[in-house]
Order: C-alpha cells, then structure tokens, then sequence
C-alpha cells in the first residue's frame, strides 16, 4: 500500500523484513510446538525493488535446529501485476527461539 512506500514508491525494507519475520515465526512456532521469538535476522540483502502494485510471495524452510533455537532460511520474491516473471528481491536467515510462559528460553521437542 502507498502507506508503506518510500516517496520514490518503492517499499520500505522493515516492510518487507516484517512479513519474511512472520514466514519465518510460522515455520519456528510448528516445529516448536509452541511460541517462540525472533532473536536475529542474518545476511539480509535487497537485490530488486518491490513497487506498489507488486505481488510478493514470501517461502520460508527450516534450516537447521538447536536446544532451544531454530534457524529459518527466507526468500521474498516479487512479480509484477502484469507480468509472469518472478524475481527473488531479497534472502534472511532468521534465528527463532521456543519460549514458555514466562518468555525464557525452553528446549524444542524432538522432532
């Protein structure tokens, strides 16, 4: 939405970071059975810009999983309203870990 947009009508990153952050949070919780919190983004690069208008398709897979954090490998791709092209805009690495009830660190059921 133009709400979300730079003046040039591109969209902001913490945009776009914000939804890969709620791919990531839907991989983690499943495979934590339970809440979890984000604790780092890692190697976040914009290679394309996303316009107004764009459909963005967010894929997020589990990459690897400790004691209590998990580590999820997200793509976001953009494709424009009129076209069939997609074109992958930006990857992250995001670091979840499972927490309890009272918000600390508890350790992922096996698997």
């Amino acid at each position: 939405m133009p709400a979300d947009t730079n003046p040039s009508g591109d969209i902001f990153g913490g945009w776009l970071m914000a939804q890969m952050d709620l791919a990531a949070a839907t991989v983690a919780v499943r495979r934590a059975g339970g809440r979890t919190a984000t604790i780092a983004a890692d190697a976040m690069t914009f290679l394309a810009p996303v316009s107004v208008g764009d459909e963005v398709s967010i894929w997020a897979r589990l990459a690897a999983v400790g004691r209590t954090s998990i580590r999820v490998e997200v793509e976001a791709w953009r494709r424009h309203r009129h076209e069939e092209t997609m074109v992958k805009v930006t990857q992250a690495v995001i670091t979840c870990v499972a927490i309890d009830q009272d918000r600390r660190p508890r350790p992922l059921p096996p698997a």
